[in-house]
């Protein structure tokens, strides 16, 4: 996937992105990510990328960062990652991983972290390839 392009996210990209995570769920896309992405979009702290391939973006991956939270320095937090399903596979993810990682190196960021479903196991082994293991954190939920 030489052709394949990573920028910087634009508001512009939310209709792909839509796209992308339509076929990735198999749901509809609710307003809220569409407005969590084009709030990523504008963010001037954090990285967020698109591919691009022939003017299209075919991936994407949403990133913050965090100050303070809960006794640690500040941190990045990946949030958002798709590759449309025709182009899975090909090192998409992992070249916006790759430059969400050297984003917050040169930001001096230590370290980025990320939540993932227990059962989902090619997003483990996909996050486990670049690096990441477990961390010092439990995720926690109470259902109202």
């Amino acid at each position: 996937m030489q052709n394949v392009i990573i920028r910087k996210l634009k508001k512009e990209d939310v209709k792909d992105i839509r796209k992308i995570h339509a076929a990735i769920t198999k749901t509809p896309v609710k307003a809220d990510f569409t407005r969590t992405v084009q709030e990523q979009a504008t963010r001037e702290e954090g990285a967020s990328f698109a591919a691009e391939l022939d003017g299209e973006v075919v991936g994407y991956m949403t990133s913050y960062i965090l100050s303070g939270g809960f006794g640690i320095s500040k941190s990045a937090w990946i949030a958002m990652l798709g590759v449309n399903p025709k182009y899975m596979g090909q090192g998409i993810g992992e070249r916006l991983a790759r430059e969400i990682i050297k984003h917050y190196k040169k930001k001096r960021i230590k370290d980025i972290y990320t939540s993932v479903r227990w059962d989902s196991a090619d997003l483990l082994s996909f996050f486990k390839t670049l690096g990441f293991d477990r961390s010092n954190f439990i995720n926690l939920r109470k259902t109202l």
